[in-house]
């Protein structure tokens, strides 16, 4: 998969490099029809975010909740369904974040299996204490460290 290939829904796609992880697919992902089971995709979607995560930003979801005390549950999610995923290649799931708001975060998530693509979704998700569950802005070093990976500048700003 290309990072510059057009999206499917005819928007452009992000400039900013994607960070691809690799899924190997199982016979246990798999309905009667061989292709993988519609509900493991947002599974991989957000595996593949997570990996992002401990990439990125050095913290996976579990040790940013544990060690740093911050969760990000996801709040919306779509997903365009292009082809089907099978375990007959490993799916690659190529993961950007689009957009930092003052207190959320949106992904964008391309799934493809040997150079056809799968499937497409964005994701967003909001920073929250892990203490008291509110709503709060992404602590300044956790900022610093999504905001070089975003399409444009224009995407931190507050929003």
């Amino acid at each position: 998969m290309k990072p510059t290939d057009a999206r499917p829904d005819g928007l452009a796609p992000s400039d900013a490099p994607a960070f691809v992880h690799p899924i190997s697919v199982r016979w246990a992902d798999c309905d009667p029809a061989f292709i993988a089971y519609t509900g493991r995709i947002p599974n991989f979607a957000l595996e593949a975010i997570d990996a992002w995560w401990a990439a990125t930003v050095g913290y996976d979801w579990f040790r940013l909740n544990a060690d740093r005390g911050y969760s990000t549950p996801f709040v919306h999610m779509s997903i365009d369904f292009i082809a089907p995923v099978t375990p007959r290649h490993v799916l690659e799931c190529a993961v950007r974040p689009l957009r930092l708001g003052d207190t959320s975060i949106r992904f964008e998530v391309v799934g493809s299996q040997d150079g056809t693509r799968c499937f497409a979704g964005e994701f967003v998700s909001v920073f929250v204490t892990t203490s008291g569950f509110r709503k709060t802005p992404p602590v300044d070093d956790i900022r610093e460290l999504i905001v070089p990976h975003l399409p444009d500048a224009a995407s931190a700003e507050a929003g």
